[in-house]
């Protein structure tokens, strides 16, 4: 198998404990061991993270942007999850 062969890997690393996985970028692999050595050296080269995923593209399903409406406008109908009815306590900086 040529290089150009190998499937496109999508790279998520969490940079701190607690944190969420980020995507930060694609790389072409043989299998998902290479491709966490790969993220390893070209995405954690100073120290940045503390956990890598890799998830092969093709295995990725999003939404399409046509169908934004019917996925998000619920929400906005719903006036009680806006932050706007809450009374933030003094103190909390990261809401």
């Amino acid at each position: 198998m040529s290089n150009k062969e190998w499937p496109l890997w999508e790279v998520f690393i969490r940079s701190k404990q607690g944190l969420n996985h980020k995507h930060v970028g694609s790389l072409r692999a043989s299998d998902a061991q290479m491709a966490v050595d790969n993220a390893r050296d070209v995405y954690t080269r100073r120290s940045e993270g503390v956990s890598i995923w890799v998830v092969e593209s093709n295995s990725v399903f999003a939404s399409e942007p046509t169908d934004a409406d019917s996925l998000f406008e619920p929400a906005n109908s719903k006036a009680y999850r806006h932050p706007m009815f809450y009374d933030v306590p003094d103190g909390i900086s990261h809401m």
